[in-house]
């Protein structure tokens, strides 16, 4: 399958969910609990990657200050479902590996749940360290490997990848060849899934 073909896959898969992916306890909890983990002094401008429905966005919005909140994705039903929930943020139909963002303008990115689906992580991870300011930082949730592999096994519309997020040694290499840091990590366990939750550090 082609990185082309991955991707209308995802959108299709995520654009039939979109109605009703705000229903999901796990995924409203996990938005909330991410917003809490991420430390927002000293920051404005959050862009949130493969935002879905927006909960993030949602969430950090609720904590107040003075943030620019972008939120960018591939499904046009997710993206429906966000502007109306959140009308002041920016919404952005995109690609994750081209954002349509400039150079050096945002101070956090956050990105939850989505990594492992993402067709071409490597240049991903490359547009988020372009995009964010020299201190900027990145906070992610992928799904830990905390339960035997039976009990992980997922069933998805489209190609996917966990392993290389699912432990602190794991994301911390992979942070490390696209140019950032991992500085603090937590985990949340919902009914069924257990989320490694990192902040990243920008490097020169």
């Amino acid at each position: 399958m082609s990185e082309a073909d991955r991707i209308d896959v995802v959108r299709e898969a995520f654009d039939r969910r979109a109605a009703t992916y705000d229903a999901s306890a796990m995924h409203r909890e996990l938005a909330n609990a991410v917003a809490d983990f991420v430390d927002i002094s000293d920051v404005q401008d959050v862009l949130d990657v493969a935002t879905g429905t927006g909960l993030v966005l949602r969430a950090l919005h609720r904590r107040g200050g003075d943030l620019r909140l972008i939120g960018v994705d591939i499904s046009t039903g997710m993206l429906a479902v966000a502007r109306e929930e959140l009308p002041d943020a920016i919404w952005i139909e995109a690609d994750a590996a081209a954002l349509p963002i400039a150079d050096g303008s945002m101070d956090l990115i956050t990105c939850v749940t989505a990594l492992h689906a993402i067709p071409d992580a490597r240049a991903t991870l490359a547009e988020w360290h372009r995009v964010l300011r020299p201190d900027g930082r990145v906070v992610t949730a992928t799904f830990a490997e905390e339960r035997p592999p039976e009990s992980r096994v997922r069933r998805t519309a489209y190609p996917s990848d966990h392993e290389p997020y699912s432990t602190v040694d794991r994301i911390t290499n992979v942070a490390g060849s696209a140019g950032f840091r991992i500085v603090r990590t937590t985990t949340w366990t919902g009914a069924d899934d257990t989320l490694l939750v990192a902040e990243w550090m920008r490097t020169p």
